[in-house]
């Protein structure tokens, strides 16, 4: 008797087991990221409330029409500008967020919004 549990918990496990997806399929639902940080640089060619993005920065983060900048605590909405001069690890904007407590050369995060 003892046998025939043991085959029926092996056949328990084996009918789990096809139920369960492999590893690789885990991979493959790779979400994008939320958010990322990159520099962010002042550029007297940027028009007020703008920010110009890199297009893999742009395809990276889903950004479509507006983006946050975030940094110790102060947040910024600007209008996304894709640009293929801007190096995909920073952002390029005016320098009136220097009035709003940003600067120039810093470290910023940068996620989507709608």
């Amino acid at each position: 008797m003892s046998s025939e549990s043991e085959q029926e918990k092996k056949r328990d496990i084996r009918t789990f087991l096809l139920v369960v997806p492999p590893a690789e399929a885990f991979k493959k639902q790779k979400k994008p990221p939320q958010e990322k940080r990159v520099r962010l640089k002042y550029n007297p060619a940027v028009k007020s409330g703008s920010l110009h993005v890199s297009p893999e920065l742009a395809k990276e983060l889903p950004l479509k029409e507006f983006a946050e900048i975030s940094v110790h605590g102060k947040r910024v909405r600007l209008k996304v500008v894709v640009d293929e001069g801007v190096p995909s690890g920073e952002v390029w904007s005016s320098s009136d967020l220097k009035s709003q407590g940003i600067a120039d050369n810093s470290i910023v995060t940068l996620r989507p919004t709608d």
